[in-house]
């Protein structure tokens, strides 16, 4: 799905070759600082590298329009983005801006015990705790179906048991949609539990790769 050759950012990053696979959930784990989240704004065109080449689907990442790109590579940041408006609101800005048909009371509500987010539409997004806004941001950009998450720690504010459930869940949704997944998380724990791909990023450049994903 990507291909990165020889793709430099300032000091950040340093990423001789890599590949990240489609229909597959991709783990990048590593220290704070380490380019985790440089690496993700790639992937959908928030920031370009300095050198080097990023292939979408064979095609250069460079020659997509980025707004119709970020309504295939949706990205979620570690600060959910919180709209005026109800939560039922909140849910359907995904779709507004991409320019799709509003979901029905009935999917906002499905989206929200499939993410876990026990509350009503008509709450107010901004009392919600600091999971409870995670887990609204990735309801909105799951109604999006995107053809690929991009996840930057998803997880951090939620309980172990939270982020368990929530991002199995993810997983089981890009399976069954066929969508890929690429996510960072603090957590090596959860990276090797949901499986798939698995790339640890060290001072800008990749330590370890244990998905078979690094190319000369």
């Amino acid at each position: 799905m990507y291909q990165l050759n020889d793709v430099r950012v300032q000091t950040i990053l340093d990423i001789p070759g890599l590949t990240i696979h489609d229909h597959a959930v991709t783990c990048i784990t590593g220290e704070s600082g380490s380019g985790k989240t440089t690496f993700l704004r790639l992937l959908n065109r928030l920031i370009t590298p300095d050198t080097g080449s990023i292939l979408y689907h064979s095609r250069l990442l460079s020659s997509y329009d980025p707004v119709l790109l970020r309504r295939q590579v949706v990205m979620m940041s570690q600060e959910p983005l919180i709209f005026p408006g109800t939560l039922g609101d909140n849910l359907q800005m995904g779709l507004h801006f991409s320019e799709k048909s509003a979901a029905s009371d009935h999917d906002l509500k499905e989206m929200l015990a499939f993410v876990k987010l026990e509350k009503s539409l008509t709450a107010d997004p901004l009392k919600l705790s600091g999971g409870e806004k995670q887990r609204m941001a990735l309801g909105r950009i799951l109604l999006m179906s995107p053809g690929v998450l991009l996840l930057d720690e998803p997880s951090a504010s939620l309980d172990d048991e939270t982020e368990e459930f929530v991002i199995q869940r993810v997983v089981e949704y890009v399976s069954r949609n066929g969508s890929a997944l690429v996510m960072v998380t603090h957590s090596k724990r959860l990276a090797q539990s949901i499986g798939g791909h698995h790339i640890t990023f060290a001072n800008g450049s990749i330590a370890v790769d244990t998905g078979g994903n690094l190319h000369e």
